[in-house]
């Protein structure tokens, strides 16, 4: 089974947790990512998602709000060389769709369940007719 290295993002949208939310929000549009990873000095210390946000606006989002009201703090995570099936499992246990990947102490990417949809279905479906 091919391992989360190959099929995670290494490219990632990371930011402060004292940004306003409404600024995150705007990042995660202008980049059309999902999942924003919060660093404290280079560590991993929170995850804000979409469903984050739109919690935030249930609650009365206000121009004060910051990442850190909202984020999802201390989450989950998974090493480079676990398998995409890992990450799957823990992703639908834990009812999220965004996985920091982190080895040692560093992130080094995220993994997504759109990056592991197409591994783990076999596209069997006949195409056109």
């Amino acid at each position: 089974m091919p391992t989360v290295r190959h099929h995670m993002s290494s490219d990632l949208l990371s930011v402060d947790a004292g940004v306003s939310i409404v600024e995150v929000a705007q990042r995660m549009v202008d980049r059309n990512v999902g999942a924003v990873l919060v660093l404290d000095d280079g560590r991993l210390t929170g995850i804000m998602t979409e469903r984050d946000v739109l919690r935030a606006v249930a609650r009365g989002l206000g121009d004060d709000m910051r990442v850190a009201d909202c984020m999802t703090a201390h989450p989950e995570t998974i090493g480079p060389d676990e398998t995409i099936e890992h990450a799957a499992v823990l992703m639908l246990h834990g009812g999220f769709r965004h996985l920091p990947v982190v080895e040692g102490d560093d992130l080094v990417g995220v993994i997504s369940i759109r990056d592991l949809v197409p591994l783990l279905l076999e596209d069997t479906a006949p195409r056109g007719v």
